[in-house]
């Protein structure tokens, strides 16, 4: 019997993973769901520590040469995605949107500001107030920006995503231009709360408004699910790959 695909999926990554073991899974999944053998997937996790320069990033925009960088612990990786430059580290809960725009319309502006709402919706369950900024995506507290946005769509499905900033370290973000924009810093959840607000308090709440936000039925699958329906994937014949085996 065929089963039909849910929704959409998530899953949560633990322990802070390298940056580029991640980038390989997201073009991983990436390849399945444009190929429908999974559905639309969301991968929430942390980063160790690591600045990425996306396509309309440059080196003008780090404030440390880069040798110091890794000094620091901190990697520096060039990133497919769009944007700029940014940091990712511990504490920060990095959302990966691997979804098919038909699920948005065929609109990407739309899956920016579904993404975007997300964020702001979030940030509100936890008493903070956040907005858009027009002309610049993300979300911001006044000037400060709290969660970055930088996607890429290929083959009609979405890779990388958002980073909202809950209980990391901001000090790193001052080593950098933030998303190459000039005179403006980063804020965080537990800044903006006046309390430490733990990441695991985070997740439910994102998990929560992402199905609301996009309208979908999101389960819950493990990593080791995740990975099993890949290798079934790569593993079939060109051509004959079928939807998902997980209900």
């Amino acid at each position: 019997m065929s089963m039909t695909l849910p929704q959409a999926w998530w899953v949560r990554l633990e322990e802070p993973r390298p940056y580029r073991a991640v980038w390989s899974l997201q073009r991983r999944v990436h390849a399945a769901r444009a190929a429908a053998a999974l559905p639309d997937v969301l991968l929430l996790l942390e980063h160790q520590p690591v600045v990425t320069l996306g396509r309309a990033g440059g080196g003008q925009h780090l404030l440390l040469p880069r040798d110091e960088f890794r000094r620091r612990g901190v990697e520096l990786v060039e990133s497919d995605r769009g944007g700029d430059v940014t940091y990712h580290g511990p504490g920060q809960l990095v959302a990966y949107f691997l979804v098919g725009l038909e699920s948005v319309g065929g609109d990407v502006a739309r899956l920016v500001r579904q993404v975007e709402e997300v964020a702001i919706r979030v940030a509100a369950r936890f008493g903070v107030a956040s907005s858009r900024w027009p002309g610049y995506p993300g979300v911001w507290c006044g000037p400060d920006k709290l969660a970055a946005v930088g996607m890429r769509i290929r083959e009609g499905v979405s890779l990388h995503g958002l980073a909202l900033n809950v209980e990391n370290d901001l000090a790193p973000f001052g080593w950098i231009v933030p998303c190459g924009i000039e005179g403006h810093g980063a804020t965080s959840l537990s800044r903006e709360a006046g309390r430490v607000v733990r990441l695991e308090e985070v997740v439910p709440a994102f998990v929560e408004e992402a199905a609301a936000v996009f309208g979908w039925r999101l389960h819950r699958r493990r990593e080791e699910e995740l990975e099993a329906v890949l290798a079934a994937f790569e593993a079939a014949p060109r051509g004959q790959a079928g939807h998902a085996v997980l209900d």
